[in-house]
C-alpha cells in the first residue's frame, strides 16, 4: 500500500466521497454534507488531500484546509469498508498531520458526528483532546491535537 496526495478532484478520490455521501446519508440522512467545503480548500499552499492506495483501490483518504494560520480542518476521513478495522485511518490520518507540520500548522482540528461511534473512539484513542463542538453541524463532536513550536516549519 502507499499514500499518495492528491487533489479533492482526481480519480482517486471519486470512490471516497461517493461512498462518505452514502454513509452519511445512511448515518444521518443528509449525505450532502460531503460538498459543504469547496474542493480548493484542499489544495496547496493552505491544505491537502492524502490517499492511501492498494493497488487500484483507494483504501482511506482524508484532507486538511486552513482555518486560520495556525489551526488546519481533517475533513472527509473515510475507510474503504472492505478494509475497515486495520489501522488504515491512523495511517492517512497521521499522514495528514505531518502534512500539518510541513505547512506550518501548529493546532490539527476535526469534528464527527454522533452516528459515528468509531471514529468518536479513534480521536478519543489517538490523544485528541475533546472541544466541543465548534463547526456548523449540530450534534457533533470536535477534537483538537496541538503540536509543539518546534514541530511547525513556520
Amino acid at each position: 500500500m502507499k499514500l499518495a496526495r492528491v487533489r479533492l478532484a482526481d480519480p482517486e478520490v471519486a470512490p471516497l466521497l461517493a461512498d462518505l455521501r452514502r454513509e452519511y446519508e445512511e448515518r444521518y440522512g443528509d449525505g450532502d454534507s460531503v460538498h459543504d467545503v469547496e474542493a480548493d480548500a484542499f489544495d496547496p499552499p493552505h491544505g491537502g488531500f492524502i490517499v492511501l492506495l492498494d493497488g487500484g483501490n483507494t483504501v482511506a483518504g482524508g484532507g486538511i484546509r486552513r482555518l486560520d494560520d495556525a489551526t488546519c480542518e481533517v475533513k472527509r476521513m473515510w475507510t474503504n469498508p472492505a478494509y475497515r478495522r486495520a489501522g488504515h485511518a491512523s495511517t492517512v490520518l497521521a499522514a495528514l498531520e505531518e502534512l500539518a507540520r510541513e505547512l506550518g500548522y501548529r493546532h490539527v482540528r476535526l469534528e464527527t458526528g454522533y452516528a459515528q461511534p468509531e471514529a468518536l473512539a479513534l480521536y478519543r484513542r489517538l490523544g485528541y483532546r475533546e472541544i466541543g463542538n465548534y463547526g456548523i453541524y449540530d450534534r457533533a463532536t470536535g477534537f483538537e491535537r496541538s503540536f509543539p513550536a518546534d514541530d511547525a516549519a513556520r
